[in-house]
């Protein structure tokens, strides 16, 4: 599969390259926290959340909005889901780190060919917007003994608990969580645990591409 950067032409509608940010002392931050066997996420970590690039994210480039400032890390070379919320996501990686991406648009009856999905490669430490109308989830290390930590800002409340509701259309039936709604290859555990199987196609695995 063919890897693109953040930086090549390719990523423009999927994201943007946030600037003027100092990202040290969170990728500090997140090398002191021990990496797990598989992936972890948490939503919101206090340690992370300590950091003088908290209150710049929440007031620049979300405008003031309530965030949380937590990680996903681990070992991970497969897409397995989709995902997409109401709003852009910051991601910030300790080392350099690769993003499996498709869009909205692109699905089609619930469904999305995973013949679609672009692969970008995200330099360390550089702050990157993923759009709302861009399909993500897990990133994938670059490398096997390292692993990746990948900081996670979103609004906040964001991936917690699914609020109680009755599905009113197909798209109600995709969330998983609050603010998450969710594609998952037929392979993946999430399907196997009842998520929307949205996802058509090979399960894609990058390995091989590193």
């Amino acid at each position: 599969m063919k890897i693109y950067s953040v930086t090549d032409p390719e990523f423009k509608p999927y994201g943007k390259i946030l600037e003027g940010y100092d990202t040290a002392e969170l990728c500090a931050a997140m090398a002191a926290i021990p990496q797990p066997e598989g992936v972890a996420y948490e939503p919101g970590i206090e340690s992370l959340e300590a950091c003088a690039i908290f209150s710049d994210l929440r007031d620049r480039a979300y405008g003031g909005m309530p965030i949380q400032l937590g990680m996903c890390w681990g070992h991970n070379t497969k897409l397995n889901c989709l995902e997409y919320h109401r709003d852009s996501e910051v991601n910030i990686g300790w080392k350099d780190f690769i993003l499996l991406l498709a869009k909205q648009d692109e699905i089609i009856d619930g469904v999305l060919d995973t013949a679609k999905v672009k692969a970008f490669r995200v330099p360390a430490g550089l702050p990157v917007e993923v759009y709302a109308t861009t399909l993500h989830y897990a990133p994938c290390h670059t490398c096997p003994n390292c692993g990746f930590r990948v900081a996670v800002v979103l609004p906040k409340g964001t991936n917690t608990a699914k609020p109680d509701y009755t599905p009113a259309n197909e798209e109600d039936k995709w969330m998983t969580a609050r603010n998450k709604w969710l594609l998952a290859h037929p392979e993946s555990a999430e399907a196997k645990n009842g998520a929307h199987v949205g996802l058509t196609g090979v399960n894609i695995d990058i390995k091989e591409d590193l």
